[in-house]
């Protein structure tokens, strides 16, 4: 990532990046082994065990890494850990499976409802979603579907009473509502991306309000 103010344009990155003597360019994450990983976090085992907690895997994507993530979730479950992922869940079923079967819990995020937007939007095959969603519900997977409260696409009734539906027949435990933050603008500035989402505000008390009641006629009808 790089930091503009930092820059002394010495063009010692060009050389390597490491070279960089202002720290005006950064490295943002290294490869790793499943050990080395398991080693570092076994570091705060104590507290897993004190609190509670345990380990999520997010992103990015964590089914970019299917394979090595859930073979570092079964080595850490082989220790008692708690674990669990957050995922858009938009890959092969061959994939989601094996990496849900490894978790206590699966986190996953319902956004766009409308096939051609979701594809057009978010480049994801909302058929695929849906039915990765379901086969893990059906085959015993704790599931807690995550939706973003995103003022102008998701958050409309139209497409939240579509999420609703979707969900009614599975009687599920939790839902989280995620209200829409400007928090991720630093990042994409760091990596020199345009942010798309500048203009979209958080949504207001009476918005999220609204979300609540769509979701309460589910839960009480």
């Amino acid at each position: 990532m790089r930091r503009e103010s930092r820059c002394l344009h010495c063009a010692h990155c060009q050389r390597d990046v490491e070279e960089c003597p202002s720290g005006a360019w950064e490295q943002i994450g290294r490869d790793v082994t499943q050990e080395a990983l398991l080693k570092e976090v076994l570091k705060d085992e104590i507290f897993f065990r004190a609190s509670g907690g345990g380990v999520t895997l997010s992103g990015g994507e964590v089914l970019m890494q299917a394979g090595f993530a859930t073979r570092f979730l079964r080595a850490l479950r082989q220790w008692g850990i708690h674990t669990a992922i957050e995922t858009a869940g938009d890959a092969a079923f061959s994939r989601v499976y094996p990496l849900a079967q490894a978790c206590d819990e699966v986190l996953f995020d319902l956004k766009i409802m409308d096939p051609g937007q979701a594809r057009e939007q978010l480049a994801m095959d909302l058929p695929r979603v849906l039915e990765n969603f379901s086969r893990l519900v059906e085959n015993g997977v704790h599931v807690i579907p995550r939706v973003p409260l995103i003022p102008g696409f998701t958050l409309c009734e139209k497409n939240f009473s579509q999420i609703l539906s979707f969900l009614a027949p599975f009687a599920l435990s939790d839902i989280h509502l995620l209200p829409f933050h400007q928090y991720g603008e630093p990042k994409y500035s760091l990596l020199g991306k345009r942010w798309a989402m500048a203009k979209v505000g958080a949504p207001s008390a009476a918005e999220i309000n609204d979300s609540l009641s769509w979701l309460n006629k589910l839960v009480f009808a």
